[in-house]
């Protein structure tokens, strides 16, 4: 019996050494280095630098696209303006001394109005003009005025005001240069210019 505790001492002596033999170290950490510390702001650094030059470049590519997709519908916009001209011409003709729309060419404004209201990036001017007879200032004003009719005729079909403007040309700029009723009822007219 003496031994078998001699034995059982024995066991229980080397189970608790291997018991504190396995004893978890404690490692402790002493403070970086500066040159480690350097090297981990730098770290940050460029990654930050590497999020905003992504940023930058994604940002750039949404303008870009922003800006083709414009220039795609000003050329939409462009090409039905046109085809409109072919269509149904690009000018209203006045009677004299006159700036009433007439009935024939509404449809030609209804056909302008429906590109603009189509189209929100294209403004239009409307230019006003004379025939030779009258005085300069007579026909600015007379020119002011047939613009407007046909501006105020657009803006009734739903196009915003703020992407019409006029001008007056009065008698500058005559179509046909001649001085008869034929060339002068060709010179009174309104006409018309997509901006972007």
């Amino acid at each position: 019996m003496k031994a078998r505790a001699i034995i059982l001492c024995l066991a229980f002596v080397l189970l608790a050494g291997i018991g504190s033999g396995c004893s978890k170290k404690r490692v402790e950490s002493s403070p970086a280095s500066p040159a480690v510390e350097q090297r981990m702001t730098e770290q940050k650094d460029n990654e930050q630098l590497r999020l905003e030059e992504q940023a930058r470049l994604e940002k750039e590519k949404a303008l870009q696209e922003q800006a083709l997709k414009e220039e795609q519908m000003a050329a939409a916009a462009k090409k039905e303006f046109n085809d409109a001209i072919v269509e149904l011409g690009n000018m209203v003709h006045f009677d004299f001394d006159s700036f009433e729309i007439k009935e024939e060419y509404r449809p030609l404004l209804q056909a302008k109005a429906e590109v603009l209201k189509k189209y929100d990036n294209v403004t239009m001017v409307i230019e006003g003009y004379c025939d030779e007879r009258g005085t300069e200032e007579y026909n600015l004003a007379l020119g002011e005025r047939r613009a407007r009719a046909a501006y105020e005729f657009l803006i009734l079909l739903g196009v915003a005001p703020e992407r019409l403007s006029i001008v007056s040309f009065g008698e500058e700029d005559p179509i046909d240069q001649g001085h008869n009723e034929t060339a002068w009822a060709q010179n009174r007219r309104a006409q018309f210019r997509l901006t972007y």
